[in-house]
């Protein structure tokens, strides 16, 4: 049923690179025609020198430099990098680069380069699908076809706590505005994040678990829509930005990708990496608008039309955020949620895994096969399409 309301589509953008706008998809025109001869040297010198070099200690820093050279990783990465996660390139794990940059070698981005040429480019390569309707779609799509098979769906409720009797989970207690609801449970299906799910259980966990839950972080986020009275911004999808000099890291116009035809109107979303309680988090609606206005008119983007309305959205948990010592802790929480019976997480935020959408609902659709008829778990099954997700690599 949704996949008759797919809208198909090239993708069409703008990365703003050393003080200059870069297209994608990249085509080897753009890359002589829009980079800075600097730029262009050292990315040459690089691909000579990369080959040779050898790191001991293996970060998202160290192996992006040794994959990519320094000109890309300096230019680029690094500074988006601690943009979108808050961090130094230096303090990320080595996993954030393997499970966040797809064109991890000078050769793969070479090859994504040359498929861009007619001849050379791959069927279907470089289009998208989206939803007609908004991203909103895909859930309601999936709403309609859960109440349909005799779903209850609660709406407004929010975790209190998960109770374990004798190791197995036996019933979830949400909040609501009527109190606090209590519904008794054999299998626990949970996609909020680990740490969350891991303070939720009662009686409560040891106080290592809870430790390590607490050194899981995750990078929030502020999106801020602006309403224009204007029938287009710019031709392009979406604009990015590695700079340090503006705020954002994104900035997409869904008009752009065919999901309306409203004349007149336009809207841009921005995104804005934060963290909770901070400058930016605190900030109000007109603030952000404001501080939008000025960075996107630094960068050539003026916004000359009439802003009709301002909206936000703030996300407590938007990116899990790769430390190098996250491993150890993620393994300490995750090896507690699964020794309850009858609990299984999954999902981006119950993985604390960097997915796409069609990630997630893959692990949706694994979980369903590993359950029978009676809701029990088949939990090396499950163990198998766990190891599978690892290799997961988010699509950008």
């Amino acid at each position: 049923m949704l996949r008759a309301d797919l809208l198909d589509r090239p993708r069409h953008g703008r990365i703003r690179l050393h003080g200059r706008w870069l297209h994608f998809p990249l085509k080897p025109a753009d890359l002589m025609l829009h980079v800075t001869p600097q730029f262009a040297l050292g990315v040459l010198a690089d691909m000579a020198v990369t080959p040779a070099r050898r790191n001991r200690v293996e970060t998202f820093a160290s192996v992006l430099e040794q994959n990519l050279g320094r000109t890309i990783c300096r230019e680029f990465y690094f500074p988006y990098a601690e943009k979108i996660w808050g961090l130094p390139a230096e303090d990320l794990a080595v996993e954030q680069a393997r499970r966040r940059v797809a064109a991890g070698s000078l050769a793969k981005m070479a090859r994504r380069v040359l498929s861009a040429i007619p001849g050379l480019k791959p069927a279907g390569s470089g289009r998208f699908f989206y939803p007609r309707k908004g991203y909103g779609q895909i859930s309601e799509a999936y709403y309609e076809a859960a109440t349909r098979a005799g779903a209850d769906v609660h709406l407004g409720e929010s975790l209190q706590r998960v109770e374990v009797d004798r190791h197995r989970a036996s019933a979830v207690v949400t909040s609501a505005a009527s109190g606090e609801p209590r519904y008794r449970a054999t299998q626990v299906l949970s996609t909020i994040p680990l740490p969350v799910l891991a303070r939720a259980i009662t009686p409560e966990a040891p106080a290592g678990v809870l430790h390590a839950a607490d050194a899981l972080r995750y990078r929030s986020m502020i999106l801020i829509y602006l309403v224009l009275d204007a029938d287009r911004f710019t031709e392009f999808d979406a604009h990015y930005f590695p700079g340090k000099d503006v705020p954002i890291t994104r900035l997409s116009e869904p008009k752009n990708y065919g999901l309306t035809n409203l004349a007149g109107t336009t809207a841009l979303c921005a995104e804005l990496p934060c963290a909770v309680g901070d400058a930016s988090w605190v900030a109000g609606d007109d603030e952000l608008a404001a501080m939008l206005v000025d960075a996107l008119a630094k960068v050539g983007l003026r916004v000359s039309a009439r802003v009709r309305r301002v909206v936000t959205r703030r996300l407590t948990h938007a990116y899990p955020i790769y430390t190098r010592t996250y491993q150890a802790d993620f393994d300490v929480v995750d090896r507690f949620v699964a020794s309850v019976e009858g609990i299984v997480t999954f999902g981006r935020q119950g993985l604390f895994a960097h997915d796409n959408t069609h990630h997630t609902l893959a692990m949706a659709y694994a979980a369903n096969d590993c359950l029978d008829d009676e809701g029990r778990l088949d939990r090396a099954k499950w163990a198998d399409a766990r190891r599978s997700f690892e290799s997961h690599v988010v699509e950008d």
